[in-house]
């Protein structure tokens, strides 16, 4: 679904809580931002993720990594219980051999990498085959949650050095797991959005910074 799709949605639920409203809309303008930068890969891998941030992230006191990665995992869990019809599993199915594998498999954005990279003792090489592993026995035992997980692992870190200052701009160094990305996150996000549409009777959070005045 594209965001115009999307947006036509949204203005159908007229009994949806406003918090949630304000939340799938925010979502809902950065994908289309997206939309509008394909020939941008930096530029569009940013705008997918915020539009990603607007759909999980909640208004909590406490703000580091590991908060965040309790969210995503909870977040994620929520989606895949209400996924019925199994989009996700369809989607990673199809994209496996394609995308999504070398997303797994690109150590430049697995983290244990670089924490080795900065002198910790951490044997990420193994640690890297495990992780690779997993993923194929997720998709194998169908643990589409877990699956997730380890996909939106490795593009957190990519978020990360993006974000942080970690990476040029168009840098030929970066394009193929930038370009992996926004190829899962297009597909990925619009999923992600209907099933909060859905099921807005669900409680989804309070949003960061919300509308006043």
């Amino acid at each position: 679904m594209s965001s115009s799709d999307l947006k036509r949605k949204l203005k159908s639920h007229k009994d949806m809580p406003e918090t949630l409203t304000v939340r799938l809309h925010r979502a809902i303008s950065w994908l289309k931002c997206a939309e509008e930068n394909t020939t941008n890969l930096d530029l569009q891998f940013i705008a997918l993720w915020v539009s990603y941030n607007a759909c999980y992230a909640i208004d909590e006191k406490s703000e580091n990594d590991l908060t965040e990665r309790k969210q995503f995992n909870d977040f994620i869990s929520k989606l895949v219980s209400h996924d019925h019809e199994k989009r996700f599993y369809n989607l990673l199915w199809q994209k496996f051999s394609g995308p999504v594998r070398l997303i797994i498999q690109n150590e430049f954005i697995y983290k244990p990498f670089w924490d080795a990279q900065r002198g910790e003792n951490v044997n990420w090489k193994k640690l890297f085959d495990k992780s690779n592993e997993d993923a194929q026995r997720f998709l194998s035992k169908i643990e589409v949650d877990k699956l997730i997980e380890v996909v939106l692992d490795r593009l957190y870190t990519l978020r990360n050095q993006i974000m942080h200052g970690g990476a040029t701009y168009k840098s030929k160094v970066n394009r193929a797991q930038v370009r992996d990305a926004c190829n899962i996150l297009k597909l990925f996000i619009p999923i992600i959005i209907d099933i909060m549409m859905e099921h807005w009777e669900e409680d989804w959070g309070e949003i960061y910074y919300p509308v006043v005045g």
